[in-house]
């Protein structure tokens, strides 16, 4: 906890051109899930074994299960990091919706490995996701995507409930992409 403590104290005291554009910084990890916002949690078994967690975990948290799903991904870091600035990108061709997020929290340990990213000024939402792998005892691996957010841009405010749906679409969509990566394909 104080580890954790210490990676949200890190955050907090970046610059503005990092700031986050929300206020319940690591809401994802020490829960609950603040209110006034929408909240997404997915969970799905993505393969079995140590081999599965451990390339589930390294595609998480190096960004392949994004880059996976087609989206891009701008960081000047090769891992997820408290205090990483990356910016997510999606659409077709020149059609594209950019998202700046900045790492919020790591989890990397025997049994459960992955990070949350929140916000930035200029993302179409605010609030904070997160993406974490676990090896349970009887071996199976599992994928969470758990995420709070409302509209922060007036055409996400427009799309409302559509956005939603595209926002669990995207996040099954992850879990292919991962059950894919975990399993060598």
């Amino acid at each position: 906890m104080s580890r954790l403590i210490r990676s949200l104290s890190d955050v907090l005291a970046t610059g503005p051109a990092t700031a986050l554009n929300y206020p319940e910084v690591g809401a994802t990890r020490t829960g609950p899930l603040p209110a006034g916002y929408h909240h997404l949690h997915h969970t799905v078994r993505i393969g079995h074994g140590r081999a599965a967690y451990e390339a589930a975990g390294a595609a998480v948290t190096t960004w392949a299960m994004h880059r996976a799903t087609g989206a891009r991904v701008d960081s000047a870091a090769d891992r997820a990091a408290p205090g990483v600035t990356l910016e997510v990108s999606l659409g077709l061709g020149p059609v594209r919706f950019t998202a700046p997020c900045r790492v919020i929290w790591t989890t990397y340990t025997e049994r459960e490995t992955g990070f949350a990213y929140g916000t930035r000024a200029g993302h179409p939402e605010c609030g904070e996701e997160s993406f974490v792998v676990d090896l349970h005892d009887n071996g199976d691996v599992w994928f969470t995507v758990t995420a709070f957010s409302r509209a922060a841009v007036w055409y996400t405010r427009l799309g409302g409930p559509v956005v939603r749906a595209l926002q669990h679409a995207y996040a099954r969509r992850l879990g292919r992409a991962l059950t894919a990566l975990a399993a060598g394909r």
